[in-house]
């Protein structure tokens, strides 16, 4: 059995930038969403002490909860489907934690 370094290194390559982009576009998307979320739920409060909103929040925070929950499986899941390469691997983390 031949083993082609060139490919070899290619696919590497390939695998760790992909995972680099893919894990720097996802924090950066994740920093947006929190910002998003704080600002309405911000609102909502202001809303609440002036009176012209009720808000359960009880109800809010097991929303919020269940939501998170969503988003962990989720991600579970898409990391299941993507390539399990450690190129890929150590990409995402290098991406994601520079972005």
């Amino acid at each position: 059995m031949d083993l082609d370094v060139n490919a070899m290194i290619g696919d590497v390559g390939v695998g760790g930038i992909a995972g680099f982009l893919t894990g720097f576009a996802l924090k950066k998307v994740m920093k947006l969403a929190m910002a998003l979320l704080g600002a309405y739920m911000l609102s909502l409060f202001w809303l609440q002490q002036k009176g012209v909103i009720t808000i359960n929040t009880d109800k809010l925070f097991n929303l919020a909860g269940d939501l998170t929950t969503q988003i962990a499986t989720l991600g579970q899941k898409v990391l299941g489907i993507l390539p399990g390469t450690s190129a890929f691997v150590a990409g995402f983390y290098l991406g994601f934690h520079k972005g």
